[in-house]
């Protein structure tokens, strides 16, 4: 396996293998609790004029959140590659999706509420399936999800949606450059898509099953690649090396 950490010339990018049920932010956490362990000392004077030593402060941030039940790669930057942040979250981004037919999620995946669909609704063929699939490569439109962390008059729309506010969500262009079948046995569908940076696959499971007129949500997401970063060169926090 190559080496997890990316030297750049202005601080360093690791490419973390998430795990499912922690947060982005608690990846970093851990990241930065690491690192800061192992921080040189530095002498610092207090407002009393007394020098005492401290460990020197590490920056650690990511470049693109990942859901808490989604694994795969995330890029946790660290140094001065925090200032690049925006650079990387403009970079296109591969996932593998698991979307489950038959029934809806008030937050796009397995975390919400679920709501089956009725046993008589008519099971779509392989044949429908690969037709309305394909419907979806190229430059769509999304609504953004009620679910999602982007500002909506200054509040985070999860945060509004928690709360029971109806706010009308945003639409927004992205493109799927790629979008294959890996698999489908009712109500299971695995696909892998390669997308622009902004895409919700959240949204996009939604939006085949709802093209299918049999709803649809996310039971698992993995991200496989961002740019030219491939998750076979990322490790899991606890296999990190500090050097």
């Amino acid at each position: 396996m190559k080496d997890s950490k990316v030297n750049l010339e202005q601080g360093e990018v690791w490419l973390v293998d998430k795990p499912a049920g922690i947060t982005s932010f608690g990846v970093v956490a851990q990241v930065r609790r690491m690192l800061s362990d192992q921080a040189e000392m530095v002498e610092v004077v207090g407002k009393d004029g007394i020098v005492r030593k401290k460990r020197k402060k590490v920056k650690v941030g990511h470049a693109g959140t990942l859901d808490p039940f989604a694994t795969g790669l995330l890029l946790v930057l660290v140094g001065k590659a925090t200032k690049r942040a925006t650079e990387f979250l403009k970079l296109d981004k591969e996932y593998v999706a698991t979307v489950r037919l038959g029934a809806v999620s008030s937050t796009g995946d397995l975390e919400g509420e679920i709501t089956v669909f009725s046993d008589e609704v008519t099971l779509p063929s392989s044949e429908e399936v690969g037709e309305v699939v394909r419907r979806f490569t190229g430059e769509i439109e999304q609504t953004v999800p009620r679910y999602s962390a982007v500002s909506i008059n200054g509040q985070r729309a999860y945060k509004l949606a928690r709360a029971g506010r109806v706010v009308e969500m945003p639409r927004r262009k992205v493109k799927i450059y790629e979008l294959e079948i890996l698999r489908y046995e009712w109500p299971e569908l695995e696909i892998r898509c390669k997308v622009s940076s902004g895409t919700y696959i959240r949204a996009l499971g939604e939006d085949i099953g709802k093209a299918l007129g049999v709803g649809g949500y996310l039971t698992a997401l993995r991200r496989t690649q961002v740019g030219k970063y491939r998750i076979e060169e990322a490790k899991k926090v606890e296999e990190l090396v500090v050097k």
